[in-house]
């Protein structure tokens, strides 16, 4: 591959990095609203304000390592090289986010669990 296939490959992993990464905050903001407010007891207000500020957390490690992952690893010299390279920069981007998004899920299930103010009467 020459330097312009090589950019094109990093413009092409960089675009669809941040098109998933993108998707699944809009989709995490979206249904974790509910979760939120039903784990503040219905303060809407404040679950909003958490979830916007996860939402920016998000878009701040997940870009920042999608970026940063960009330098490491052999640069593709060839067509296969180059689906290889694709393959596990978004695998491994997958990976954060899906790792993020447990540990997102567990720090809320702990927090309602320690406050029992939080947890909704039944």
């Amino acid at each position: 591959m020459n330097a312009a296939t090589t950019i094109c490959a990093y413009a092409f992993y960089l675009l669809v990095s941040l098109a998933v990464t993108v998707w699944v905050a809009r989709t995490l903001h979206r249904n974790g609203r509910v979760f939120l407010v039903d784990a503040l007891r219905g303060d809407e207000l404040l679950a909003d304000s958490i979830n916007h500020l996860l939402v920016v957390g998000f878009y701040l490690l997940n870009i920042g390592y999608v970026t940063l992952a960009l330098k490491y690893g052999d640069k593709p010299t060839n067509a296969v090289e180059g689906i290889e390279f694709f393959s596990t920069k978004i695998g491994l981007v997958l990976l954060v986010l899906g790792a993020m998004h447990f540990l997102n899920l567990r720090l809320l299930t702990l927090l309602r669990r320690r406050n029992p103010t939080m947890a909704r009467e039944r």
